[in-house]
């Protein structure tokens, strides 16, 4: 595949392209080998420079205070940078923790954090077990054929973290319907339309269920993540209000959207492309088999080979200097994790899948302050599937042709259709 440098940069601004591992994996190589940070213009997206090197991700990581979150999180149309803008000025944009800095995202931080800490992943671990087994047992009820990725990988990881939320399973299937609105807004197959309104209207759907489940765990707090995020108190330190008032209402149910769709679609993703690099490579999938001591270091191996979330935005507050170009205040750069975690300067032979890679300095998580809150829990769902299917897996083949998501910010397969046999 032949490509300029221009035309490498602006594939990050491609949906397409996503969709497309030759083609993504073609861009990403020729950035890092000869513009490794490279000045991005694209038609209906604002400019930004491309940073594709491991270790040119880390620098920017590390220098939070400097590349801040705000005004520009993500990658999105120039449309929809503005009217993400005025929503933000009018108080109705969505706002997690991937759109905050310090000393906001420290304070908003801390309110799930002990829910994801390693005493808490021990005590949700049975459930997660639990859920693994029902979703192997459902391939098994299946028959020997399904498309891996609608009918187990997007239920599984869903039904673990509206758990630990404390949802109702009634309630499951309209929070699938709806991260997969969220973050499918960049396919055909997975948006709810083309607007802006619609787009707005998915959100609000969004905000409308978990005001009234704010209200509910209010009103009867439980012991859940969703009542502690209902009856969070605003920390000392923090500028979002006075010490002990709870956080707003578009605060609050921003926060039950980032756990509830952050913790599931990355996983799913995680957990069908493991899948599916088992599938292609046959060797590897023996070897994990005939050793199940190497899964910790096949789930980090997953998650580097399928990096789920593809970028992150900063916006420099000064001019800096990396590498030979000086990026200059107010600009934005995109940083490409699927490139870095296949940096060939960090990684031996970054095109091999090797469930025995060690080291692995992958960045599926992201570095720093902002390391991904979820990702021990990430790691035990992943590992849990797996140690769940293999021992009783007899064989597995593609039965069709696997499909990638459309998507700049989160994805990953949408399609895996599979022939198999389980035992039991």
């Amino acid at each position: 595949m032949s490509l300029t440098v221009e035309e490498a940069g602006r594939a990050l601004a491609d949906p397409t392209a996503y969709a497309d591992d030759a083609r993504l994996h073609a861009a990403l190589a020729l950035l890092r080998r000869d513009a490794p940070v490279h000045w991005v213009e694209r038609d209906g997206y604002n400019p930004f420079w491309a940073i594709t090197k491991h270790a040119d991700v880390l620098e920017i990581e590390r220098n939070h205070e400097l590349f801040l979150n705000a005004p520009r999180p993500l990658l999105a149309t120039a449309l929809q940078d503005q009217i993400n803008r005025e929503r933000a000025e009018q108080g109705i944009a969505l706002r997690t923790l991937i759109h905050m800095d310090d000393p906001d995202h420290r304070v908003i931080r801390a309110i799930g954090a002990d829910w994801f800490r390693p005493k808490a992943m021990r005590e949700l671990e049975p459930r997660i077990r639990e859920l693994a087994r029902r979703y192997v047992d459902r391939m098994a009820i299946l028959g020997h054929t399904c498309d891996f990725v609608q009918q187990v990988a997007v239920h599984y990881p869903l039904y673990v973290i509206l758990s630990l939320l404390g949802l109702p399973e009634s309630d499951f299937d309209r929070m699938l319907r709806l991260t997969q609105e969220l973050f499918g807004g960049d396919d055909s197959d997975l948006r709810r339309g083309d607007s802006p309104e619609e787009v707005l209207q998915v959100l609000m759907d969004f905000f409308a269920y978990f005001q009234e489940l704010t209200e509910a765990r209010r009103a009867r707090p439980t012991d859940d993540l969703a009542s502690a995020i209902a009856n969070a108190k605003v920390g000392s330190g923090g500028v979002m209000g006075r010490d002990g008032e709870p956080l707003n209402d578009f605060d609050t149910a921003s926060y039950y959207v980032i756990i509830a769709t952050a913790g599931h679609d990355t996983t799913s993703s995680t957990v069908a492309g493991g899948l599916h690099a088992l599938i292609e490579h046959p060797d590897q999938l023996r070897r994990l088999r005939d050793d199940p001591s190497l899964m910790p270091l096949a789930v980090e191996e997953m998650i580097r080979w399928v990096t789920p979330v593809k970028e992150f935005m900063r916006t420099a507050t000064a001019d800096y200097k990396l590498r030979d170009v000086t990026i200059r205040e107010g600009e934005s750069v995109l940083l490409s994790y699927p490139s870095a975690n296949r940096d060939e300067e960090v990684f031996d032979d970054p095109f091999a899948f090797d469930v025995g890679r060690d080291p692995n300095k992958h960045l599926a998580f992201g570095f720093g302050v902002h390391y991904c809150l979820g990702a021990a829990l990430a790691r035990i769902e992943t590992r849990a599937f797996f140690e769940e299917l293999l021992p009783r897996l007899e064989s597995i083949e593609l039965d069709g042709t696997p499909e990638l998501t459309a998507t700049t910010f989160v994805g990953g397969l949408k399609r895996l259709p599979i022939r198999y046999s389980l035992r039991g």
